[in-house]
């Protein structure tokens, strides 16, 4: 995939790892349709992009990740509500089926929708100077469709605080409460440092992985339980597996195809 820049998403691609970066810092990256439709679009392709390891998703500046939606406007929250999906929404949706690992690098204020984009990533590390909010309750609404990719990832007294008063939390705070994984005072070689701890990993495992570690969320016990067992059987069929366990034997680095 070759570079790409418009007015309101970059794109680059540099050893295997795809880096999307909102482009709106006088706007704080809040999300625009240009901003929406760019990263569905991205994440599109990239699924289907078998050479890709990675996405990092960030904002363009050092002051936000993504302040949400773009208040400015007054149109937020206006939807054609004969549609039965929305566009955020999907987006959330098409997280879900990514094979490939999506990394925020949080460099400054995540908020309200922000949260989403935050959320809706597998690994997420934060600058130390960042700041996690869902202030919807501050201009009369509620938070929604982030609930949904937010519930789960910390607990619910903790989300409950956050959607009912509408405060901040730092980055400290929430790496305490397990919303991101990690705190770097270098951003970028945190970031980095998490990809080079899985890039040379089996990517057939990953994305096979990553499928099942989406799925099995909603599912009972049994549900659950029912589903790993079918899927080990699978995980056991790919080239990778058989390459692993080769390498583990031999006492080599594994070379991975992938499939």
């Amino acid at each position: 995939m070759t570079p790409t820049q418009d007015a309101e998403l970059l794109q680059r691609t540099e050893d295997g790892v795809l880096w999307l970066t909102i482009n709106r810092p006088e706007r704080r990256n809040a999300i625009s349709p240009g901003v929406l439709a760019g990263l569905t679009d991205a994440l599109s392709r990239a699924n289907a992009d078998r050479s890709l390891r990675a996405i990092v998703l960030t904002g363009a500046g050092d002051k936000a990740f993504c302040a949400g939606a773009d208040l400015q406007t007054g149109q937020s929250f206006k939807f054609d509500y004969s549609e039965p999906t929305q566009g955020i929404a999907n987006l959330f949706r098409l997280s879900r089926q990514l094979g490939v690992p999506l990394v925020a690098r949080v460099n400054g204020a995540c908020m309200a929708g922000g949260m989403g984009l935050m959320a809706m990533c597998d690994l997420v590390v934060a600058a130390p100077h960042a700041i996690f909010g869902l202030p919807e309750v501050k201009v009369g609404v509620f938070p929604a469709q982030v609930l949904s990719v937010l519930s789960g990832l910390i607990g619910p007294r903790q989300l409950a605080e956050l959607c009912i008063t509408g405060e901040p939390i730092t980055a400290h705070e929430a790496l305490r409460l397990g919303l991101i994984n990690r705190v770097a005072e270098d951003l970028d070689a945190g970031v980095q440092a998490l990809l080079d701890r899985f890039l040379d990993k089996s990517p057939a495992a990953i994305r096979r992985g990553l499928y099942l570690m989406k799925r099995i969320g909603a599912m009972s016990f049994e549900e659950s339980m029912a589903f790993t067992e079918s899927q080990i059987g699978l995980f056991a069929l790919t080239e990778d597996a058989a390459e692993g366990q080769a390498a583990f034997r031999e006492k080599r680095k594994p070379q991975w195809s992938g499939r």
